[in-house]
């Protein structure tokens, strides 16, 4: 097959998916960003009168009321003291990371070589800002205190993704992340969280939002990847370094000129999806086990689940087939029942092995057990024999 050819099939995957998925009775999520303009606008209009007054005029280059109401909410969530609205994490996190070097007087940040500015955003810490990464582990985890203090060169930010996305949404526990943060700082350097998904964190260290963040001298917070908003980041810290964030924030093109309709949505997010986050983290935790139970019912000869016991509300599942073989049985499986417990793409991971992602949201919490493993049994029939 030509890669034109080969795109071409997985566009049209894609497409059948999301077609399934639209109108499936049963699912473990609904991303608000497969939804349409309407359907999105109809969400923010039903939540936004309860978050804030929508007879205030909007804002001017984000010096509207509203966005002031939202970095006050950051701030008081995490117990800073101050924070700053971004459009965009990446942006966010090169100021912050870019401020601390002019204060520690070393550009040099480490972190660990699967988090996000490493794999997603193309070298922006090095080519955009004048960063030096430098990778502290190679393990798929979280990099532990021994590793901090024993690295063989000076850093002056250690930067830490909470959870770790492409490690399978790790954490570590709390006893380890405190540790992690002593180790750092008894080599002289700022402490920097990549806390994209922080908000659903509390279940895993049993600890409230203001204690993790509090760990850290700095953290980057998602105003969409949980909380279902339109986008945008919050960078939250003292008050000094965050005035000096709103600076860079300007210099590197992020003053738009109106962001009421993304600071609005932050705030409804806050306020319907951030108190249901632990209930979709400990049902994840059903659902995983279910599907483990259910793959070996089904007798597949290796099937994981990653981490066994979710950290957070999304995990991931690994299956010996191809991805183009289990993409086609997700999406069968979808058209002709009606349940689509697949949701996203799967990717290659080896010869004959793929992963994909799974978020347990408001749709999951109506799955049992029983309903889980029923799906997982229907899925494998799909499959061919090993």
């Amino acid at each position: 097959m030509t890669d034109t050819a080969e795109q071409d099939e997985k566009r049209s995957t894609y497409e059948r998916r999301l077609a399934a998925l639209r109108v499936a009775r049963r699912v473990l999520w609904r991303p608000g960003f497969e939804a349409t303009i309407r359907e999105r606008l109809d969400w923010l209009m039903r939540t936004a009168p309860q978050v804030h007054d929508l007879d205030e005029r909007v804002d001017m280059y984000g010096g509207g009321r509203i966005v002031a109401a939202l970095e006050e909410r950051v701030a008081d969530l995490l117990g800073t003291g101050a924070a700053a609205f971004f459009p965009t994490g990446t942006m966010a996190q090169q100021v912050a990371l870019r401020c601390w070097a002019a204060r520690t007087g070393s550009p040099t940040v480490a972190l660990h070589p699967l988090s996000h500015p490493e794999v997603h955003e193309r070298n922006a810490l090095s080519q955009v800002s004048g960063l030096r990464p430098v990778r502290v582990t190679n393990e798929p985890r979280l990099p532990t205190a021994a590793e901090i203090r024993d690295f063989d060169e000076p850093f002056g930010a250690l930067m830490l993704e909470l959870p770790l996305r492409d490690a399978g949404y790790l954490l570590p526990t709390w006893e380890e992340l405190t540790e992690v943060v002593e180790a750092a700082r008894a080599r002289d350097a700022v402490v920097h969280f990549d806390g994209a998904r922080l908000w659903e964190s509390t279940v895993h260290f049993g600890r409230p939002l203001d204690e993790i963040a509090g760990l850290a001298d700095t953290v980057y917070v998602s105003l969409y990847k949980s909380l279902g908003g339109f986008g945008g980041a919050a960078l939250a810290g003292p008050d000094s370094l965050i005035e000096e964030a709103r600076t860079w924030r300007h210099r590197y093109g992020g003053t738009i000129f109106q962001q009421f309709p993304t600071a609005l949505a932050a705030l409804a997010g806050l306020e319907t999806e951030l108190p249901r986050l632990p209930d979709y983290v400990r049902h994840a935790r059903v659902v995983a086990a279910a599907l483990r139970e259910g793959f070996a019912a089904a007798g597949l000869p290796w099937a994981r689940v990653h981490p066994e016991v979710p950290h957070t509300h999304e995990f991931r599942v690994w299956l010996p087939f191809a991805p183009d073989v289990l993409a086609e049985a997700a999406v069968r499986q979808a058209e002709e029942t009606s349940v689509g417990l697949f949701a996203r793409s799967w990717d290659r991971g080896g010869p004959n092995l793929s992963f994909t992602e799974v978020t347990v949201g408001a749709a999951g919490l109506e799955w049992t057990a029983d309903d889980v493993r029923a799906a997982v049994a229907d899925f494998v029939a799909r499959l061919p024999a090993l």
